[in-house]
């Protein structure tokens, strides 16, 4: 494997290029954007299993620098009254705690710890097409340029490009709900330091956290049909706070509180999702993260799901005899594991599936063998797909 094409400067793309470089394979990362990556301006949370991989990096320090430690769930119902407090993921552990972050900034850390390693990063470079021969790979971009290499990944989230040349008739769908994020100055559902409040009250789900220097991070998941993109970019805070407050206020009247407390900092996003049984590669072109097995965000593990992925493929390239190899091996490892993260994160956005009042997360296919699967130093030809049930 001599070079590797990465489109897509967001998270996976990023943090695979970060794994590939460490693997010693040449790689290039080509994000259309003309600085950063896309940033809707949410924010999301590290679980231990992103941390793990992160620290399998060596990248730990440039995450732990942006964003706040969480150690904690306190769940509460609709009237705000506790019913479980819970130590959240490996919080024992500061380099496997969980991390609450926005988007944007754990995209500019992976990126530049991507550039510190000697990454090439090209912004403003949109992919048109992939031409995939017998003798390498061919992107095309919007200003005329091309690229060739002998594995093109596509890392190019939801709406992938790449996509439309592995699996044309994928499209992604709704799963169910609308999304809301918000943050404020005001402290909502002040509660222990380093813990995530989830409110369950009603068909839909709320969470916030605290920072350290007192902003309050919300989000708020109600069922409804998919908004209308033209009506998401004509959307205000304020009207969007007068949609939602309503929503929660029957059966979540301590959510509601905190949302009618915030004033200019809301946003809205549909729950969306690729459909279980997505190709995902062609002989020299593979997707990964969003752009593979996007999951709505009830489960809160798509930004770990791909690091996940940067560090399973970055073995697989550095451990099997031949590439053909190598992408068969990591679809094995990686499809049982995103698909069942797929699904239940989108029942749970469905309605369909329901979470225990309290405790730990329900398990995920690889759970047992995730530590000795990310192992930087372990041959992952040696690890065996996990299939559920």
């Amino acid at each position: 494997m001599a070079r590797v094409l990465v489109i897509g400067g967001g998270i996976a793309g990023t943090a695979a290029a970060v794994a590939l470089r460490k693997a010693g394979i040449d790689v290039v990362v080509y994000e259309a954007h003309p600085d950063s990556a896309e940033d809707i301006g949410a924010f999301l949370t590290l679980a231990s299993n992103g941390m793990r991989a992160l620290a399998e990096l060596d990248a730990s320090a440039a995450v732990t620098a942006v964003g706040f430690p969480l150690t904690s769930m306190r769940v509460l119902d609709g009237a705000g009254t506790a019913v479980a407090h819970v130590p959240l993921g490996e919080a024992a552990d500061p380099l496997l705690r969980y991390r609450c972050l926005r988007r944007g900034e754990l995209t500019t850390a992976l990126q530049a710890e991507a550039a510190r390693r000697g990454v090439d990063i090209r912004h403003g470079a949109r992919l048109t097409s992939v031409q995939d021969g017998p003798g390498g790979v061919t992107a095309h971009f919007a200003d005329g340029g091309t690229a060739t290499a002998d594995l093109l990944v596509g890392a190019d989230g939801l709406h992938s490009t790449v996509r439309r040349a592995v699996a044309p008739a994928t499209r992604p769908r709704h799963a169910g709900q609308r999304v809301f994020y918000g943050y404020t100055g005001a402290t909502a559902l002040p509660g222990p330091d380093a813990c995530i409040t989830m409110v369950r009250g009603g068909p839909g789900g709320f969470g916030c956290a605290v920072s350290p220097d007192g902003e309050s991070y919300w989000f708020a998941r109600v069922p409804g049909d998919p908004l209308p993109m033209d009506e998401i970019a004509r959307g205000t805070p304020a009207g969007w706070r007068d949609l939602l407050v309503p929503l929660l206020r029957e059966d979540a009247p301590v959510a509601a509180d905190a949302v009618a407390a915030t004033t200019d900092d809301i946003m809205v996003t549909n729950a969306t999702e690729l459909p279980p049984g997505t190709p995902w590669r062609t002989a020299r072109t593979l997707l990964i993260g969003d752009a593979a097995h996007a999951a709505s965000p009830a489960t809160g593990q798509g930004a770990s799901m791909a690091l996940e992925d940067a560090v399973v493929l970055a073995k697989s390239l550095r451990d099997a005899p031949d590439t053909e190899t190598a992408l068969s091996h990591y679809e094995s490892l990686r499809r049982p594991r995103t698909e069942h993260n797929t699904t239940v994160s989108g029942n749970i956005s469905r309605g369909t599936h329901t979470r225990p009042v309290g405790g730990a997360p329900p398990s995920r296919p690889g759970d047992d063998d995730l530590a000795r699967l990310l192992d930087w130093d372990a041959d992952v030809m040696t690890m065996q797909p996990v299939h559920e049930g």
